[in-house]
């Protein structure tokens, strides 16, 4: 019997219709869970040659971990760190791309209890004092490139709790080696006690509308990811699975550290600074990558790049996330792979909500349905469940902060914490409407919602249909002031090469749009522009865009 039933065994409850879909999932975890110990030092023990992490760097460097290799190395790197002062629940920030490193240490400090907190390398002195300040960090692991460490220095003279600075990728004055040092000790470690309701992991949210808040989970939430990976990636043991995402970001928590190693699969890291879509696909044809997960903005530059140019035929399996997917993406990709894009969704807060499972067939366009780990509704504004067909939030009905799949607090944020519970659920200041065969379909962000002319629109619609024209690169839609109507359908558009802006490519992007939807949702006013404001995790702030169109006059 293999490790992945035994765990089953163990700690998960589920079952299934009579087509193969999971209806029930339910998680059985014992006080002490820890994912370190629990699943990777396991498999270690009954499958010590099982391949864990498959690590390629851009210019071709590879590193091959199997569970065993990868349970001695976290040991071994937990052991250094203890004797260099590092205790269970110390909070310990990484910068680290999407270096190798970065498992090894994860797994190290979930085996002594510590905080793992992943950063990506675009921030600036500025981000990382607020972010020092807020998590309270005492040491710092980061890459040499990128300037990261100048910036990181930088912060440091307006900062006075660090106790060490670790790097990888070189060496700087200053900073502890950490591969070398970490060679020094012992690759065996006695458990340390750990519960799975204590603090394991915390990322920053993007900051669409303020400061970034930090977002606390607990060790539990690893295991809650057995969903994501098994239901929605479809991981099976023997499966090469590839997320594209930095390890500063929550989605490399959702594709690429918990789940899928606890499926017994291989987790392929490609390490690239600057997306090329041509090399991607390289990857996923020479590496014969059997499950892939990325952004539709991904998957836009793939189409465009020429999937025919490529041997995509290791590739069983294919999911997308991040932002909402537009309809003619899905239908380009499975025309030239014959694979649907299964969407799913999610936040940092949480695990995967609503997703296309292993199974069910997708509608292009919709992210799907609930997934039995949660008991999720679409309510207005006093909480009452809305009708099929009306938009509504999206929010969560659990007991407030216990939820293993749902973020234990914003830590040190008491306030934000309630407010996101406000009225017994758990908001996700999301709508979307919810078909008549139980589908739900984005509409926006709660924030981002337009009421024009007395009618509600979703900037998702619109956007989706202007980036079907060929001269659209990039869009965001908002809500901008008018005389006579109050608010208008705005659209900030970012051409695509060849393109220039003219009143006559305006005119017809507005026609696009009419001919495509209802009337009232064309947007009334067209702003050409360079580049769309953006969070570090690349989602479009279209809070800053509103903010900006105050003080103009269209």
């Amino acid at each position: 019997m293999s490790f992945m039933s035994e765990f089953y065994k163990r700690f998960v409850k589920e079952d299934y219709d009579e087509n193969g879909i999971v209806t029930k999932f339910d998680l059985d975890l014992k006080y002490d869970y820890n994912f370190a110990y629990d699943v990777i030092d396991e498999i270690a023990k009954t499958e010590p040659e099982r391949v864990a992490l498959h690590w390629v760097s851009e210019t071709g460097d590879e590193k091959i971990f199997t569970y065993k290799e990868l349970s001695q190395e976290s040991s071994r790197m937990a052991n250094m760190l203890t004797a260099h002062g590092v205790e269970k629940g110390d909070m310990v920030m990484a910068v680290l791309k999407r270096h190798y490193e970065f498992w090894i240490l994860a797994y190290a400090l979930m085996k002594i209890g510590a905080v793992l907190i992943p950063a990506t390398c675009q921030l600036m002195k500025k981000d990382y004092v607020y972010r020092f300040d807020l998590a309270r960090v005492k040491f710092i692991v980061a890459t040499a490139e990128d300037n990261v460490p100048d910036h990181v220095d930088e912060a440091l003279q307006e900062y006075d709790w660090m106790k060490e600075k670790f790097i990888v990728h070189g060496t700087r004055e200053g900073w502890t080696d950490l591969m070398a040092s970490a060679r020094r000790y012992r690759a065996d470690l006695e458990r340390i006690h750990t519960r799975a309701e204590e603090n394991m992991l915390a990322y920053f949210s993007s900051g669409t509308t303020g400061y970034p808040k930090l977002v606390m989970h607990r060790h539990a939430y690893s295991a809650a990811h057995i969903f994501t990976a098994k239901h929605w990636h479809h991981i099976t043991e023997g499966t090469v699975h590839m997320t594209v995402s930095e390890s500063g970001w929550a989605k490399c928590a959702w594709g690429k550290m918990f789940g899928q190693l606890t499926c017994g699969a291989t987790q392929f890291v490609y390490d690239f600074d600057r997306f090329v879509p041509e090399n991607v696909l390289k990857v996923i044809q020479n590496y014969k990558v059997t499950s892939f997960c990325a952004p539709p903005t991904m998957y836009r530059f793939f189409i465009k790049a020429g999937l025919e140019k490529y041997d995509l035929s290791s590739l069983k399996y294919s999911c997308v996330a991040g932002e909402a997917l537009s309809p003619d993406v899905f239908n380009k990709w499975k025309q030239a792979t014959g694979l649907s894009l299964m969407e799913g969704f999610g936040q940092t807060e949480t695990v995967v909500v609503l997703c296309n499972c292993y199974g069910m067939t997708p509608k292009p366009g919709s992210m799907g349905k609930p997934v039995p780990l949660y008991d999720v509704d679409l309510v207005n504004k006093n909480l009452e469940t809305v009708k099929d067909g009306e938009t509504g939030e999206i929010v969560i009905r659990a007991e407030y902060c216990k939820h293993p799949a749902i973020f234990k607090e914003y830590y040190r944020g008491a306030e934000q914490t309630f407010r996101a519970w406000k009225g017994g659920v758990y908001h996700t200041g999301d709508t979307a409407y919810r078909d008549e065969d139980g589908y739900y379909w984005y509409v926006g962000r709660t924030d981002d919602l337009i009421k024009a002319s007395g009618y509600r629109i979703g900037p998702f619609e619109i956007e989706s249909i202007l980036m079907e024209h060929p001269s659209v690169l990039e869009c965001a839609i908002t809500a901008a002031d008018d005389a006579i109507r109050g608010k208008v359908v705005k659209a900030t558009i970012v051409l695509a090469e060849g393109y220039k802006p003219s009143d006559e490519l305006k005119k017809e992007l507005q026609n696009f749009v009419k001919k495509s939807t209802a009337p009232y949702k064309y947007p009334r006013i067209v702003e050409f522009v360079d580049e769309l404001p953006k969070t570090f995790s690349g989602k479009i702030r279209r809070v800053e865009i509103r903010e900006n169109d105050e003080n103009k006059s269209f």
